[in-house]
């Protein structure tokens, strides 16, 4: 089962960086596909999703406390590991954003394939709380490390508030709790074929972005990162998950999205706040090919 439903999101992916290879339909046509991505199709998945969510059965309390939790011990532990493993600032903050960040695309996508509807609600609540949370404490990695960085406070807040994702999610949530709903079945259908796009073309984009050509310079890096990411920070989830005895359901999909491949919008960050981007676009690419394995693993277990 669950090879039958990573096999078809992991082609996808594959498929992308075989467009690449073969430069179809070019590399000008990308950078358009990812932003229609990021900006309508994905905030339009999460806003159907979660406005029609069922919020009535589910503890949310107790699943917002473990992801908040899995999140700042997998944080801790890696500052505390920064005197030994960084040989620069920039080198640091690489793998910050490789031990904590995510790759949404993936995770709705499986969740969808293998939990089916009531899956895919749940992660798009849990994504509702980790992107905002990841977003601040990777900032406020690049804030404390790197020299010269001018991010305030009301910066970090300023640019949590205009990101789509995040706008989305509230704005799904509130139209759900409020009773609004979507408005009428034209609404709730354009939603639908919107966000029925965003996986397919997110996944594709995250094929096209695999690059390794210079992953071996940073392999000591790159295998610390995905010990955080793919063993720390899944193991410290599912333990959280079964302390706070949520059930089976939600323990599943919180484990999904914590062995996720580190996100594309890690090598954005890194470039604009002054990190160590090519260091980051290698995790990246190793990630992302490592996670073919982990995932069912992970799932397996």
């Amino acid at each position: 089962m669950i090879a039958n439903a990573l096999g078809p999101v992991f082609l996808l992916i594959l498929f992308g960086a075989l467009l690449r290879r073969i430069n179809f339909p070019g590399a000008e046509f990308w950078p358009g596909i990812e932003r229609l991505t990021y900006y309508i199709a994905f905030p339009a998945l999460l806003v159907h999703r979660l406005a029609l969510a069922d919020f009535s059965n589910a503890d949310f309390g107790r699943f917002a406390l473990v992801i908040c939790a899995a999140l700042a011990l997998t944080s801790a532990l890696t500052w505390l590991l920064r005197p030994w493993v960084s040989r620069t600032a920039a080198d640091f903050t690489s793998l910050f954003q490789g031990a904590i960040r995510f790759n949404t695309y993936i995770g709705l996508a499986v969740a969808s394939a293998l939990f089916g509807d009531p899956g895919l609600v749940i992660a798009a609540i849990a994504v509702s709380i980790m992107i905002p949370l990841v977003n601040v404490l990777c900032v406020i990695c690049f804030s404390m490390v790197i020299d010269g960085s001018t991010r305030t406070p009301g910066g970090v807040l300023k640019g949590l508030l205009r990101n789509p994702l995040i706008i989305a999610c509230v704005l799904g949530v509130v139209l759900n709790i409020s009773g609004v709903g979507l408005g009428g079945a034209w609404i709730e259908g354009l939603l639908a074929r919107l966000g029925s796009a965003a996986l397919p073309l997110g996944l594709l984009a995250v094929g096209v972005a695999l690059s390794l050509g210079t992953v071996k310079q940073d392999w000591p890096t790159i295998v610390l990162a995905s010990v955080l990411k793919f063993i720390v920070f899944p193991g410290l989830m599912l333990g959280l998950a079964i302390w706070w005895q949520l059930d089976l359901l939600s323990r599943q999909v919180l484990l999904l999205l914590a062995c996720l491949p580190t996100a594309t919008s890690a090598y954005i960050l890194s470039r604009q706040l002054g990190g160590n981007a090519v260091m980051m676009a290698n995790i990246i690419s190793a990630q992302t090919l490592l996670a073919f394995a982990v995932i069912p693993l992970w799932l397996l277990l």
